[in-house]
């Protein structure tokens, strides 16, 4: 998760950058968005280390990455133009007036860039014009067009006058008003959030704040603010509680109690009018009841609408007398239900105040695992969806359904030379992506329900084909045995990720004139499907005609095309893919630039097509056993290679961009160490000094001639790394350079342990992974470093050419040894087709075959030694911190690890010295492991039952998995048996069909004896468990945490209330407990580009000291988010958060206030209301809360936090420690000191266990109990908790640091107060009730010595910001970062201006 101080790390030098391609999952976790890239130099920040470490080294460094980004070729120049670009596109904005029919003339603020349309908009929700959806907007007497952008409005300036006109309505026009009044009637109401539909989501946040933030905070009395509050917070609440109780979750909103309006709105059964009443305007028919029970018939006509004579069974279309003829609706209901005026009025008003981030779409959907009991109401609109076939275009779109395909590609294809023009080509392809997998989605559901009719009809269910709204859909089954060598429908199910990820990858290169398709992997009720979008043509012609770049039979028939070729190249640097030639059938060298089942078809619409991407990245030898071949010992030592389900098994892309950094570093190490050399043999004329790396005498005579000295080297590159790197001090026995040990004592000089070389792209606070590029490596102690970037820098520059052969030889010698596939430059790439089966290569490239398998060999080792191993010690130093599955699968994921490595990871944490340290991560890990093996077996076992039998088979499973009742018996309603045999025949047209009652005879023991042997046929994982029980006992997980992993790992969708686990006497779950399944969707996530280089700068700025400016740019930042991806995405959450972040520091705590309350409402809405990153937004607005005199909210919002945390993850996990103290000093500043009490001694025993005892953060816990024993005069425990702080101080920084300094002064004082407190005992005693008594201060803590200490647990050091202050702490970074450069200072230095508490480095 998060580490405290993600926003603002501590020292400026060793941040890494973040690369974009990690990030393509829209789950991506603060933490990546939050680390930064110090680059000064160029705003284009984000992947500038991966993204050209790949060929030839940093000469053109930002036009590689501006070139990746936007497609142009042209580099944006640095911040300062990208800066300007921005000013261009926030023009001014201006104030017009509007005058609405009725209503009294009212200001706009509009800008120039808006459309008319967006004023039509701000009407429709404003709530004393939200009635009126058929009007125009009018300047002196002309229409406006809808489309049309403000500024090319003739005489639209400051201060016109817009009249809102009423327009006569029109079928279409109707039905647009009578769903947005529906619309308006349900806006309060949740049920769309809990069935997951129409991007609706759940969020509580107001429910703990009383509403809005903003205005509360001036409105309360501070005077008597401590008598109010009341502390105590619920039982399963506190320290120790064992009870994880469900309902708490969603908490009961009073606004949701609905007002009525109306009983009844829906569409009339005498629709649509007969031709006769057409020629009087009559558009359609409505029927109504009133909440007075009133049942009125109402027409729709041109005119608007008025009640007509008709009843349920005569039909009058005449007006009534009186007919209440009115242009909206809402007039109309206001005139005839006095009940109805009352309610809309007060419903929209309490509309209007919700916050607008509590109504506005998410982006995508997001589903819930727990809805309540919600009534079924009556509703028209929803019922005509669901009938009228409404395919998922919107009304809005003339000629029906949507050519996705062709909205896919075309938005690619627009401009993108400027900011401006990037801005709406970025917008579009976002918006067309979020509606492509909402439409997917929903036909997936179609498909599997069986709605749609296949377009093969006549062949078996598992074979079939759809196609629905312009998307075709597929199954993930191995129908033509297509996979029968690859693993069938194992690798079928893997099949499409794969290509997901291949998709992915592609898209975010953004190639222009290579085109993807539009994909989306949903996994519904046990099957897999996969949603395309369909290139123009392939459905008229056979696969074989169409296919003219690469093979559709994995690699028996291949054909190449040199525009593909052309293409592709541009991909090869970026993705790592190796130009290589196969043999085809009739044994000719074609030349790929991609795995051979990559396929490049040219569309009717000429555009060229590339798909079936699943092997885009390089094949993972730990899971592909080869007969003959041989794994490196690393390897080996773990047990690998192992035996996976299926032969698709690949390594993740942010492996590969993090081998590749490995790499380089130990070329660039390598270089400086022959220059060394060199110059020693200059200066001596003797090979002696630097223990120079031994050579093989082979390589040295050939190095002029660059043709192909490849030819000349007999070993392997492993072989020569190990003589090339034996001068480096952790050399073991295996040759992959003492990466695995720790890299390179002598280049080490940061005060963090080095981890494992590890360099993840998106890694935390090591050193280690910086890119050489930056000039500020903790190498540079290496000397010879700087001439070989030097060196690196000018063969880039001169292509090789005018350099003396010496330093060539240099080059090549490191080249070789790391594997490069060229001889002048740093260059690796990867050839996927290495060990597909049935590809053959050419017999010239022998050699080069030879060395791409060793480099596999090499990268699946680095997965084992490294990345495992970082990951492992990053959880140790609390740099990741996983708190979820889903959190954990991402810090997996960014260091490049594949969730087939989770049995691996945990053996290794189980090994590790400091398992007692990992225990959070372990028990989060076997969670994983156990609800992902239940998911796989869940999958299949759901496959074989029929639809009217879901909720029980669903509960049944559920029973089996968490319940302790040992004999949990499916029902079967026999009645509903008897009527399904008969028509048995007709109805199983769902695929997998057969005995549809085989699910009822699962046992809870087969469940647990099924999920053992996933683990260790998948995991190679051993659980000794038969029961529920067994692995609850013996992991120490909670039976809530399993529930809530596997509902969401399945789409499962469960009623609130408390489940009793653990009863023997009867089953947990019955079928009225399951609410719904839903499906789990994948699909890619475009990104914002520039936003993303915007915010990077300005966090980078933060770093740097400049607050102000890192301010302004994330604001820029924000407004860039906003314009891409609209209000809500997690991006805009992260930007939200930093802003808030840094307000507080500046001291504007109410904007602080505001920004953090829309971050966290933004992450219940898009992430979840109990998801991790929504656990650490409550507590940031906690502690703002606080800090703006909000005590009782400030507490709420951290009990709720608490309890979210207990939901997750349990009592058990550091980051526990930290909620912990700041429940019990807010407790404390309110002086409810007992409960204070309960809470910091939690924290300080976690901080303990996971800390390690002599911790600074230990130290600090101790502090804070001293704090509260002072405050209820108990000096003894005082004293003895603040000695045990000041003895780890004195230890750890010596007795002259301040912290020592501090604590020895509070010791005095609190012996001064504990003898005081005896002399007046003791006079007491002597002297009886006469005795004359010294008054005792006994003091409340002052709020803002509270705030002082929860600012310093929450990592927040405030910088006074005065100006001169402000160029000291610039003049003293520049001076750091000079020194940093010379080699002469270590990274974190004590008492740094910047450094934040809970970061100094000597935690050990």
């Amino acid at each position: 998760m998060v580490s405290k101080t993600d926003d603002i790390p501590a020292s400026v030098p060793n941040c890494n950058p973040v690369d974009l391609a990690d990030e393509q999952d829209g789950t991506q976790d603060s933490k990546e968005t939050t680390k930064t890239p110090m680059k000064d130099s160029c705003s284009c920040g984000h992947s500038a280390d991966t993204a050209v470490m790949n060929g030839g080294g940093a000469h053109e460094h930002t036009e590689e990455v501006e070139s990746k980004q936007d497609g142009s070729g042209e580099a944006d120049g640095g911040e300062e133009s990208n800066e300007q670009e921005v000013i261009v596109i926030q023009d001014t904005g201006f104030t017009v007036k509007i005058q609405a029919p009725g209503t009294e003339p009212f200001d706009l603020q509009v800008s120039p860039q808006e459309m008319v349309q967006e004023i039509h908009q701000v009407l429709m929700d404003r709530e004393d014009t939200c009635h009126r959806t058929c009007f125009s907007l009018q300047l002196d007497g002309n229409v406006l067009d809808n489309f049309a952008e403000l500024k090319s409005i003739e005489g639209l300036q400051e201060g016109s006058l817009l009249k809102v006109v009423e327009e006569p309505y029109t079928v279409r026009e109707a039905r647009i008003h009578v769903r947005h009044i529906r619309d308006l009637l349900k806006s309060l109401d949740p049920s769309d959030a809990y069935n997951g539909v129409d991007c609706n989501s759940l969020s509580f946040l107001s429910i703990f704040t009383d509403g809005d933030l903003g205005d509360s905070g001036k409105r309360k009395k501070k005077g008597n603010e401590l008598e109010q509050i009341d502390c105590t917070p619920p039982e399963h609440i506190l320290p120790g509680s064992k009870e994880r109780p469900l309902v708490p979750l969603q908490p009961q909103n009073k606004d949701w109690k609905p007002m009525q309006c109306l009983k009844v709105l829906t569409m009339s059964g005498w629709n649509p009018p007969p031709g006769n009443r057409k020629m009087h305007g009559d558009l359609m028919y409505l029927y109504m009841v009133t909440v007075e029970e009133r049942h009125v018939s109402i027409t729709a006509s041109t005119r608007g609408f008025y009640l007509n004579q008709s009843t349920t069974y005569t039909f009058n279309p005449k007006p009534a007398n009186p007919s209440f003829l009115s242009h909206s609706l809402v007039e109309l209901l206001s005139q005839i239900s006095p009940a109805f005026k009352k309610n809309f009025t007060a419903l929209q008003k309490k509309r209007v105040q919700r916050h607008p981030f509590e109504r506005i779409a998410t982006p995508f959907q997001v589903y819930s695992w727990t809805a309540p009991q919600v009534d079924h109401a009556m509703d028209c609109v929803r019922a005509e969806d669901a009938y009228t076939s409404r395919l998922g275009y919107e009304e809005h779109i003339p000629g029906q359904t949507r050519d996705w395909n062709e909205e896919l590609q075309t938005t690619r294809e627009l401009a993108r030379k400027n900011l401006p023009e990037r801005l709406l080509r970025e917008r579009a392809i976002f918006k067309v992506h979020s509606d492509f997998a909402a439409a997917a989605t929903r036909g997936a559901m179609a498909v599997i329900d069986g709605n749609v009719m296949a377009i093969n009809p006549g062949e078996e269910t598992r074979m079939q084909m759809f196609i629905w709204n312009n998307i075709f859909f597929s199954l993930g089954f191995d129908v033509r045995d297509h996979y029968r060598e690859l693993g069938g429908d194992a690798a079928a199910h893997a099949a499409p990720t794969n290509d997901l990820n291949g998709v992915r990858a592609y898209g975010a290169v953004d190639v222009e004139g290579l085109y993807t398709l539009g994909t989306v992997v949903v996994d519904y009720r046990g099957y897999r499907v996969t949603a395309q979008s369909i290139i123009p043509g392939i459905l008229e012609r056979e696969q074989e005609q169409s296919v003219i770049y690469g093979s559709i039979d994995f690699g028996k028939t291949v054909v190449s095309h040199t525009k593909y070729l052309e293409l592709l190249e541009k991909t090869s640097r970026p993705l790592k893919v190796q130009r290589h030639g196969v043999l085809n059938e009739k044994n000719e060298a074609v030349e790929l630039c991609s795995s051979v089942e990559c396929k490049g078809i040219i569309g009717n619409d000429g555009r060229h097509y590339i798909l079936d991407l699943l092997r885009t990245f390089p094949p993972d030898l730990n899971f592909l056993p080869v007969e003959g071949e041989e794994l490196p010992p690393e390897s080996q030592r773990q047990g690998f290679p192992r035996q996976h389900r299926h032969r698709l098994a690949c390594l993740r892309q942010e492996l590969i961009e993090a081998f590749v950094e490995h790499r380089y570093l130990l070329f660039m190490k390598m270089a400086a160490l022959q220059l060394m050399q060199q110059k020693a043999n200059k200066d001596t004329n003797k090979a002696s000094v630097s223990e120079a790396p031994a050579l093989p005498s082979t390589e040295t005579s050939e190095m002029s001639t660059e043709t192909n000295a490849d030819a000349t080297q007999t070993q392997t590159p492993k072989a020569t790394e190990g003589s090339t790197d034996a001068p480096e001090a952790d050399q073991t026995d295996d040759g992959k350079s003492a990466a695995s040990q720790g890299t390179t004592a002598n280049s080490e000089d940061s005060s963090k342990p080095i981890t494992n070389g590890s360099l993840e792209p998106a890694a935390t606070q090591n050193g280690e992974c910086e890119s050489p590029l930056e000039g500020k490596e903790p190498e540079e102690s290496i000397p010879g470093l700087a001439q070989a970037k030097e060196l690196a820098e000018s063969l880039v520059a001169e292509d090789g050419s005018g350099i003396d052969p010496k330093s060539r030889e240099v080059v090549l010698n490191a080249c070789k040894a790391v594997g490069s596939v060229s001889n002048t430059s740093f260059d690796i790439r990867f050839n996927p087709d290495i060990f597909s089966p049935g590809v053959r290569f050419p017999e010239d490239s022998a050699e080069d075959v030879q060395k791409q398998k060793q480099l596999l060999k090499d990268a699946a080792a680095f997965l084992v030694s490294c990345q495992i191993p970082s990951l492992v010690k990053d959880c140790l130093d609390h740099s990741a911190l996983p708190m979820d599955g889903a959190t954990l699968t991402e810090a997996l994921h960014q260091r490049g690890i594949n969730v087939r490595y989770l049995g691996t990871v945990l053996e290794f944490v189980d090994k590790t010295p400091a398992k007692a340290q990992l225990e959070h991560f372990y028990r989060i890990g076997i969670s994983e492991l156990i609800t992902r093996c239940a998911k796989h077996i869940f999958k299949t076992y759901l496959q074989g039952v029929e639809l009217s039998a879901l909720s029980a088979a669903v509960s049944h499973f559920l029973n089996c998995f968490l319940s302790s009742f040992p004999d949990a018996v499916a029902h079967l309603p026999p009645d509903e048996l008897v009527s399904r045999r008969k028509n048995r025949k007709r109805r199983n047209r769902v695929p997998g069909g057969g005995d549809n009652t085989a699910w009822a005879s699962l046992t809870p023991s087969e469940l647990w004896k099924n999920i053992a042997s996933e683990a260790q046929s998948y995991y190679h994982f051993t659980l000794q468990c038969e029961s529920v029980d067994q692995v609850v006992e013996k992991y120490g997980l909670q039976k809530t945490t399993l529930l809530r992993e596997i509902s969401i790992k399945t789409g499962i969708q469960i009623l609130i209330k408390e489940y009793n686990f653990d009863s023997r006497h009867k089953p947990a779950f019955t079928e009225e407990d399951i609410l719904n399944i839903f499906p789990v969707v994948k699909h890619v996530n475009p990104k914002a580009s520039d936003a993303f280089h915007f915010f990077q700068s300005g966090q980078a700025k933060v770093q740097q000291g400049f607050l102000k400016e890192g301010c302004e740019l994330i604001n820029e930042a924000l407004n860039l988010f906003n314009n891409v991806y609209g209000a809500m995405h997690v991006e805009i959450c992260a930007c939200l958060r930093l802003l808030a972040r840094l307000n507080y520091i500046m001291g504007d705590h109410p904007e602080a206030l505001s920004n953090q309350q829309k971050a966290v409402l933004m992450s219940e809405r898009v992430l979840g209301i109990e998801h991790p990153n929504t656990i650490q937004e409550y507590m940031h607005l906690a502690l703002y809360c606080f800090a703006n005199g909000q005590l009782s909210t400030a507490l709420k919002l951290l009990y709720r936090a608490r309890y979210l945390m207990l939901l997750v993850c349990g009592e058990d996990h550091p980051e526990m420690a930290l909620l912990d103290s700041n429940i019990g000093l807010v407790l404390h500043g309110v002086m409810e000191y007992d409960l204070s009490l309960r809470f910091l001694e939690n924290a300080l025993a976690i901080n303990t266990k996971y800390h390690g005892p002599r911790s600074l953060k230990v130290a600090l816990s101790y502090h804070l109990v001293a704090r509260v024993y002072e405050s209820k005069a108990e000096f003894r425990s005082a004293l003895q908790h603040e000695k045990e702080g000041y003895t780890i101080y004195k230890n750890q920084v010596g007795e002259a640091h301040e912290k020592t300094k501090e604590s020895s002064e509070y010791l005095k004082y609190l012996t001064q107060q504990a003898v005081a407190l005896q002399r007046t005992m003791n006079e007491i005693y002597k002297n009886g009730s006469n005795a004359s008594i010294m008054p005792l201060k006994f003091t409340a803590p002052s709020m803002a010595s509270v705030l002082e200490q929860l600012n310093i647990i929450n990592g927040i050091i405030f910088i006074p910001l005065s100006q001169k202050d402000l160029e000291n702490l610039k003049a003293e970074v520049q001076r750091r970062q000079q020194l940093q450069e010379s080699g002469k200072i270590e990274e974190h230095t004590e008492d740094s201006p910047l450094e934040l508490d809970d970061k100094i480095p000597i935690d050990d």
